[in-house]
């Protein structure tokens, strides 16, 4: 035990430059097996859920590197998060209305030609965020050959494009 207190230092204690380095290492190995185990959605989707994850372990494997909280109980919480956040994904998977509940829905923000207002303002989304969404996304510059936009359940805005055969001719 004394050797553990050496390298990683004690919760009670003040700790060396080396003794945070160390424990930051530590927690960098940790933190990937905990990544790994929380899967890849975590830090590729970036819905709601997969955000307080990232958070959330940010939070607490902070606190046992800098020595604010008692190393063990801190990793064990990080284990924690990543366990219900594996049990929250397979009941998504499981259960739609759980789903919907965690993550919402998409929002249809424009539609046959006009914008929705009433959808923009619960989506809290500005003619000006489509337009530039517009041009970055679909690569044009006018909603013109643009049947459908929503913003999805990412927070990102996505477009549908007309059928060539449906576009009005000017």
């Amino acid at each position: 035990m004394r050797t553990i207190d050496l390298l990683f230092g004690a919760h009670d204690m003040e700790l060396t430059v080396w003794q945070m380095v160390n424990r930051a290492v530590l927690v960098f190995f940790i933190s990937l097996a905990l990544i790994r185990l929380s899967g890849r959605r975590s830090f590729g989707m970036r819905l709601p859920l997969d955000n307080i994850i990232v958070i959330l372990l940010g939070a607490i494997l902070s606190r046992g590197v800098v020595g604010a909280s008692p190393f063990i109980p801190t990793i064990a919480a990080a284990t924690a998060v990543v366990a219900l956040h594996r049990l929250m994904g397979y009941l998504q998977v499981k259960h739609p209305r759980i789903s919907r509940w965690v993550q919402g829905r998409k929002i249809l923000l424009f539609s046959d030609g006009a914008f929705l207002r009433n959808n923009m303002i619960r989506a809290l989304t500005s003619e000006e965020d489509i337009h530039e969404a517009l041009r970055q996304n679909a690569l044009e510059e006018d909603l013109e050959t643009i049947d459908k936009v929503y913003l999805e359940r990412n927070g990102k805005i996505s477009f549908v494009k007309k059928n060539p055969g449906t576009s009005k001719l000017s």
